[in-house]
């Protein structure tokens, strides 16, 4: 299985990370965290970025703040998928999530909702089980499992208000 590469801006991002990692483990995703800054590190990104595939990662996910510069720099450097995670920090993340989602034609970077960094990670798990049936497996799981909590709910409101 193809592993996740995990990359925050700044070890303040690892909170909001933390639910992607615990998305990954829960599906028995291999996964690498590591902080680099597309300002303050920048030769050390691009180098990760670079090695991305040939070191056995099938996406990249990026989570930055503020400039949000980080996804970018990254998917500048590789064709494995680059997801964004758009950090919340000043202007209540619209900032982040402009910076990241914004990318010249051929630089595709895939981008979340502010703070979503669960929902990088499902969409990493899917973009990794298009190679792996027992992956897709999980995922199809998991999604009737949401379902079937929903319709749960539901049956119980529908019988006290109904």
């Amino acid at each position: 299985m193809k592993k996740v590469g995990i990359i925050m801006g700044s070890d303040s991002d690892l909170p909001v990370v933390e639910k992607a990692i615990n998305v990954l483990k829960d599906f028995g995703i291999p996964f690498e965290v590591h902080i680099y800054s597309a300002h303050r590190t920048p030769e050390q990104a691009r180098a990760f970025a670079i090695g991305a595939r040939e070191n056995g990662f099938g996406v990249m996910i990026c989570a930055a703040g503020m400039a949000a510069h980080l996804a970018g720099a990254i998917a500048a450097n590789t064709t494995v998928p680059v997801i964004g995670i758009p950090i919340k920090s000043s202007l209540d993340g619209l900032d982040a999530l402009l910076s990241t989602v914004q990318m010249p034609s051929g630089i595709p970077v895939a981008t979340v909702a502010i703070n979503g960094a669960a929902n990088a990670a499902f969409l990493a798990a899917e973009i990794i089980s298009l190679s792996d049936d027992l992956l897709a497996e999980k995922l199809d799981a998991r999604r009737k499992a949401d379902a079937d909590a929903v319709l749960a709910k539901d049956a119980k409101v529908s019988e006290q208000y109904n």
